[in-house]
């Protein structure tokens, strides 16, 4: 069986207080796009995944124990391949995207798991892996445990330039904390109830990305530069993308800057029809 998993970018982020469990509110509309990771499973020995270039423990594995845990399946161990497409520790959920892509599986293996029990499988694993169940557009609030898949099909071509640099999260969020007050909880209530695209491009963690990275700046700038309408950190970085009002354009931006010498790709939405969940 396989399954892509599709990288996520945040066409806005805006973050609120913190919660007595230690996350942030937040408000985000996120789009699944078409740079994905490539899964493979199939019956092993015991249930183990390979994703060769990614050292250190993976989420995809922890979620074939979280769904054997919480449905009680029984069934052969699997043995889950990972080709890496997405930049690893990027802001752009890579690791998220193969934790949901693997409840996807392990849902069509098994038949076992409803939607509301997968989301709140997949809210234990991470805060982004719920919104990455069902690839696509979603608003999502809470600290990342509300997800509403929002109606249509952005067009628009993204521009992505990884980094070479690595940024935690939690080193993200915290000088964030520091750089500025947390928009109030009224606020990101409000602003879920109004119009989503008024927000692109809004990204609260993007000047403690800044100052956490300065290189950031550059590709900001660079991005600019190829043509795009809107640059900005995507997530908590250090990933920057371009947005462009025509996927033709960021294909031909990236490719300009590929000649260059610059490591830098094209995406598009992701069709929320590709995806087998839901």
């Amino acid at each position: 069986m396989r399954e892509l998993a599709p990288a996520k970018i945040n066409l806005c982020l805006c973050v609120g207080p913190t919660r007595a469990d230690g996350r942030h509110e937040l408000l985000s509309v996120i789009q699944s796009v078409t740079l994905c990771d490539e899964l493979e499973m199939r019956d092993g020995e015991r249930d183990e995944v390979l994703c060769p270039g990614v050292d250190g423990p993976n989420l995809a594995a922890c979620a074939i124990a979280a769904f054997r845990r919480v449905t009680g399946w029984d069934g052969a161990p699997q043995r889950i391949e990972i080709t890496k497409r997405i930049p690893v520790a990027a802001g752009m959920g890579g690791g998220s995207a193969d934790a949901a892509a693997t409840l996807r599986l392990l849902a069509r293996r098994s038949g076992l798991g409803d939607a509301d029990a997968l989301l709140a499988l997949a809210d234990e694993l991470g805060s982004d892996v719920p919104s990455q169940l069902r690839p696509g557009a979603t608003l999502v609030s809470g600290a990342g445990e509300r997800v509403t898949p929002l109606a249509g099909e952005a067009r628009l071509g993204v521009l992505v330039l990884p980094s070479n640099a690595t940024l935690s999260t939690a080193a993200v969020y915290a000088r964030a904390d520091l750089l500025r007050s947390p928009r109030a909880a009224t606020e990101l209530e409000e602003l879920a109830h109004g119009d989503p695209s008024a927000l692109t491009g809004v990204n609260d963690l993007e000047a403690a990305a800044l100052s956490l990275e300065p290189s950031i700046a550059d590709a900001l700038a660079l991005a600019r530069r190829a043509g795009a309408a809107r640059a900005m950190v995507c997530g908590s970085g250090p990933t920057v993308i371009g947005l462009f009002d025509d996927p033709a354009a960021a294909a031909r931006a990236a490719g300009v800057l590929r000649e260059a010498g610059v490591d830098a790709r094209a995406a598009r939405p992701f069709p929320r029809a590709a995806s087998t969940f839901g």
